[in-house]
């Protein structure tokens, strides 16, 4: 039975905001990637475009979600469905680090706004 502990999760920076990977095919999955997102007072993450669903819940804090040009404040306890092809952006205008869980299937891609692509190691 795959169990992965919180001292084997591989942790990611990118975009001021950090991303604890807990299940990839690395750690067993075969089907689902999941993984905390830290999102720090202040960070504004760059708009992108997301090729696989993407489910996020967020824990704790506040955020406002940019989904397809339209934005929205969240709180703890809020889930977004992000579909394929949504562009999707994450800003935290809060003075706390905000708490994400996230899950999505293997081998998500995200285009950035200036065409390139971003194949994020917690998602593949």
């Amino acid at each position: 039975m795959p169990v992965i502990h919180p001292s084997q999760a591989v942790v990611h920076e990118i975009h001021g905001a950090r991303f604890v990977s807990y299940a990839t095919p690395l750690s067993g999955s075969r089907e689902l990637c999941a993984w905390r997102g830290e999102i720090p007072a202040g960070t504004k993450a760059p708009v992108h475009t997301v090729s696989r669903e993407e489910i996020f819940h967020l824990l704790s804090g506040e955020l406002l979600i940019t989904l397809d040009g339209h934005t929205e404040r969240i709180t703890a306890g809020d889930t977004v469905i992000i579909n394929p092809g949504a562009t999707f952006g994450v800003e935290n205008p809060t003075q706390e680090t905000a708490i994400s869980w996230v899950t999505t299937s293997i081998g998500l891609t995200a285009e950035l706004a200036d065409g390139s692509v971003l194949t994020p190691p917690w998602a593949n």
